[in-house]
Parts: C-alpha cells; sequence; structure tokens
C-alpha cells in the first residue's frame, strides 16, 4: 500500500488531461464551476473503479473493436467541447452572464473521465502490480486502491479548482481570451486523446 501510494501520489501531481479540464471550466465560469467539473471527474473515475473491479476494463484493453469506440468517442466529445466554447459568444464567460448549470458542468466531467482510455488503460497497468491474491479477494484490493487513487486525485483537483477559480475573478474582463484558452484546451486534450495507443496486459 505505501507502495502504491508513492506511485499514485506521483502520478497524481503530474499535470494531466484532468487537470487542464478543470482549470478551464474554472477560469471559463468560476470556482463553482471548477469543483462541480472536479467532483465529475471523480465521479467518472467511480465508474472506472466499478469497471475494473468487474473486468470491464480489461475487456475494453483486450478488444481492439471496444477501445476505439470508447477512444473516439471520447475524441469527439472533446472536440465537441472545445468548438462549441470556440464559437459562443464572450458573454458566456462574464459574471453577468447567465452560468452554465453546475449539473451539466459536473456531468461533463464525469463524461470526460469516462470516456478516456488513459484512465482505462491506468487501471490495467498499475493496479494488477500491486494486486495480491494471498492477501484476499482481488476485487476488494482493486476497489482499495482505486478509492485511494480516487481521493488523492480529487484533493489535486479541488486545488485546480480554487487555483482557476481566483484567477477567474482576476481575469473576467478578459472572456474572449479565457473563451479561446478553454476552447483550445478542449481540443487540445481530444488531439492528445486520438494519439493514446492501445496496450493490452
Amino acid at each position: 500500500m505505501l507502495l502504491f501510494l508513492a506511485a499514485t501520489l506521483t502520478l497524481v501531481l503530474i499535470p494531466g488531461p484532468n487537470h487542464l479540464y478543470i482549470a478551464a471550466r474554472g477560469l471559463a465560469q468560476g470556482r463553482a464551476a471548477g469543483l462541480a467539473s472536479a467532483f465529475g471527474v471523480e465521479a467518472g473515475t467511480l465508474v472506472h473503479i466499478v469497471a475494473a473491479a468487474g473486468g470491464l476494463s480489461f475487456l475494453i484493453a483486450q478488444s481492439a473493436t471496444l477501445f476505439g469506440v470508447v477512444k473516439w468517442a471520447g475524441v469527439a466529445y472533446l472536440v465537441y467541447l472545445g468548438v462549441r466554447t470556440l464559437t459562443s459568444k464572450d458573454e458566456l464567460t462574464t459574471r453577468t452572464a447567465e452560468p452554465q448549470p453546475l449539473r451539466k458542468v459536473f456531468l461533463e466531467g464525469v463524461l470526460v473521465n469516462v470516456l478516456n482510455p488513459k484512465v482505462i488503460l491506468f487501471f490495467l497497468a498499475l493496479l494488477p502490480q500491486f494486486v495480491d491474491p494471498k492477501a484476499g479477494s482481488p476485487t476488494t484490493q482493486i476497489v482499495l486502491f482505486g478509492a485511494t487513487l480516487l481521493v488523492l486525485g480529487l484533493l489535486s483537483d479541488i486545488v485546480y479548482a480554487f487555483t482557476a477559480g481566483a484567477l477567474s475573478g482576476r481575469l473576467a474582463k478578459r472572456a474572449k481570451q479565457l473563451r479561446y484558452f478553454s476552447g483550445i484546451v478542449y481540443i487540445g486534450l481530444g488531439i492528445a486523446t486520438a494519439f493514446t495507443g492501445r496496450r493490452a496486459v
């Protein structure tokens, strides 16, 4: 467990797609949206934990077709978010505009994480190395390790959400730049996901 904590903490501290997504949301709409996206992302982690415990992640990684479906669905959704943000009106990112419902922000965070093939491969490449059949139920161990990752990830996400939210208040007058930044981040994440390779375990 100590070794897993060290490895997971190292990975969590390295900025990744989830952090960029949360930062983009926080910059565009403020702290509340950043936090909503952070909790949405980690709710997506719950889906991965259940899938890994049930063997679904392994099935997807072993099947080129299923993996491709998940991968390109994620790419399409991220690019869609980017195009929608770039083509929206600047007033959507100002304080006086009607904010996007936090429920929608939360659900988008869930989808971004659930459709991220990198997360699936993380559960397949890292978790199995720490599961010891002699230590008890493998399913229980996967859930425990997954929950540990979720907690550490959530703490990191909250830091990004608060930081982006604070910057959003100071940069509220630069709505156009924030809109472009957010849109480019989403599209960039989609492109990065498109180049994610398939790795069988």
